[in-house]
């Protein structure tokens, strides 16, 4: 267990590394979710605020989305990992005396959290200075911030476990382009990236709620904003340890395939 955290600590450290580019992305992240805010505030006003999360929750949500974009982004992969298997280097990572799994695993975890650090403290001290109605709110109590703090450790699971699911399946394409595209760019949408996901029409939220995408950032992001409450709430948490699980047992069941079938120059 050791050395994998040595792994998760060495991405860590160079994550932190990159401050400037972070510091970048700051201007574009608060000028994108002021704009986000400000359309809800349209919609809000156009529909007589009927909308299926309230306008603050609505708000704190958009913040947090942003403060911890590089977190539950599954588009922001690790192309050194990509670049590995197309070219064969992936040759010198099994040399290693260690699982490959757990290692990119350890790898990808670090290097997540030390970009979203960087990127999270000043996006939300930010948001906290807006103006009212455009201002990030606290969680409702105390338990609600514990909870929300463990559903994040646990959304970040789910993340990362299926980002290892596109690394495995790479393993079995020319090209890891197609699976990137089109896997990516469904869960940015349905994991409620683009729009929080009490905003989907029920008959397919109930149906996106058997999928593992409902407890990504949806979960921790709605406790947060107090629109997550109640049976409902602990029914979430099962659910993001069972997809955990279950996905990772997915992913390492590819790997050994993978392992069975990798060619490297013809050998």
């Amino acid at each position: 267990m050791k050395k994998y955290y040595c792994f998760f600590k060495l991405r860590f450290a160079t994550g932190m590394q990159y401050r400037m580019a972070s510091v970048t992305a700051l201007t574009t992240q608060l000028i994108w979710g002021l704009m986000e805010c400000l359309a809800y505030k349209v919609i809000a006003e156009a529909s007589g605020d009927n909308l299926p999360m309230e306008y603050s929750s609505i708000v704190t949500y958009v913040w947090l989305k942003e403060a911890l974009l590089i977190l539950f982004n599954t588009w922001a992969a690790d192309n050194e990992l990509f670049a590995m298997i197309a070219n064969g280097d992936i040759s010198y990572e099994l040399c290693r005396p260690v699982s490959i799994y757990s290692m990119w695993f350890s790898r990808i975890t670090g290097a997540r959290t030390a970009e979203a650090m960087m990127r999270c403290i000043p996006v939300v001290l930010c948001a906290f200075l807006m103006p009212k109605p455009y201002k990030m709110n606290l969680p409702p109590d105390g338990v609600s911030f514990l909870l929300f703090l463990l559903t994040l450790f646990l959304a970040l699971g789910i993340t990362v476990t299926f980002c290892m699911l596109v690394y495995m399946l790479c393993f079995f394409t020319i090209s890891p382009q197609g699976w990137r595209m089109v896997l990516t760019g469904a869960v940015d949408f349905l994991s409620g990236n683009i729009i929080p996901l009490p905003f989907f029409p029920k008959k397919y939220l109930f149906l996106l709620e058997l999928s593992p995408f409902a407890y990504m950032q949806n979960v921790p992001f709605r406790i947060y904003s107090g629109d997550l409450v109640g049976g409902e709430l602990y029914q979430c948490i099962v659910k993001q340890v069972f997809w955990i699980v279950a996905l990772m047992v997915l992913g390492v069941i590819l790997w050994k395939q993978a392992e069975k079938r990798i060619v490297i120059q013809g050998g």
